[in-house]
């Protein structure tokens, strides 16, 4: 896994340059965007940005998205499995609405800088990188945003496409190696982070995931509300999505049963080995009741308990 140990202890960069990439213009574009996710738009401020869910009536997530609110539009972020569907869910809600839409994904590159050394080399990048996340700063074209793929402390830059090869230079010589996929993913579950497409589906109300960050209750409607609404003001949710340690080296497949006393508790997301914790960690969704840290369960046989 070239990057691995860079990811944990160092700082490395990851291309990210497949994820979707679509801008909302129009005087309408913050109204839009406000009624069809889940968190606060029409607060942001150019520079500013936010993490939040698409979800349909039922109140059921159709994606994710990072959105970034520049001077004269928005730049949405999504994963490559979503971004051509949420592209026409939102033009299928645009009716007298003073918005366009385009999709840039070919015309962009993202290049995620991450690890605990990360802040170092945007230093030696000479970016001064905001604080909140989801925030961001544009140098030269390039946007600087904070946001983390795996967890990790990092930053992503999102530049034309012609300038990966040199931005991708840049951040080699500030000190960060190349980490590859699989690299990423076995640090993104070590930290628990869940991925739109593998951890979070069609399947899932947003309170089942514990991303709540992704939700802002005093907003107003928008569409899926009133089933996010209603599971807060009940208090609780039937399983939730925890991070798991199991004692194996082999993996166990997407859909593996969790089991608690000789029973099904649940399923397994997303699961790898770490070869800094010798032993395997997952993501999975369990019922609420077992969700507590260090509860004992089973996973093919192996012992596993959840993580904090």
């Amino acid at each position: 896994m070239r990057g691995y140990e860079a990811l944990r202890e160092r700082a490395a960069w990851i291309d990210l340059s497949a994820r979707g990439k679509i801008v909302a213009r129009g005087e309408d574009r913050a109204r839009l965007l406000h009624a069809m996710t889940t968190n606060h738009v029409e607060q942001l401020k150019p520079g500013g940005g936010c993490y939040a869910f698409f979800l349909n009536a039922q109140g059921r997530i159709l994606g994710d998205v990072n959105l970034l609110c520049r001077d004269q539009d928005f730049l949405l972020d999504t994963e490559p499995e979503t971004h051509t569907a949420l592209l026409a869910h939102l033009d299928h809600y645009i009716i007298a609405d003073d918005v366009t839409l385009e999709d840039v994904t070919p015309h962009m590159a993202t290049i995620a800088v991450e690890g605990p050394l990360a802040a170092e080399a945007a230093s030696a990048l000479g970016l001064v990188l905001p604080q909140t996340p989801g925030a961001f700063g544009s140098v030269g074209g390039v946007v600087a945003a904070n946001l983390s793929h795996t967890g990790a402390p990092g930053f992503w830059l999102i530049a034309p496409a012609e300038a990966k090869e040199v931005l991708i230079g840049e951040v080699e010589a500030a000190g960060a190696a190349e980490a590859d996929a699989e690299a990423a993913r076995v640090v993104r579950i070590e930290h628990g982070k869940p991925r739109c497409g593998e951890d979070i589906t069609g399947a899932q109300l947003p309170q089942e995931t514990q991303a709540l960050q992704a939700l802002h209750f005093n907003k107003g409607c928008y569409i899926g509300q009133e089933i996010v609404e209603r599971v807060r003001s009940r208090g609780h949710v039937n399983r939730l999505l925890v991070r798991l340690a199991i004692d194996t080296a082999t993996a166990p497949a997407r859909g593996a049963a969790i089991e608690a006393d000789g029973k099904p508790v649940g399923k397994i997301t997303s699961a790898a080995f770490s070869p800094a914790l010798a032993r395997t960690v997952a993501l999975g969704y369990v019922r609420a009741e077992r969700a507590r840290p260090e509860t004992a369960l089973v996973v093919e046989g192996a012992a596993a308990r959840v993580v904090r």
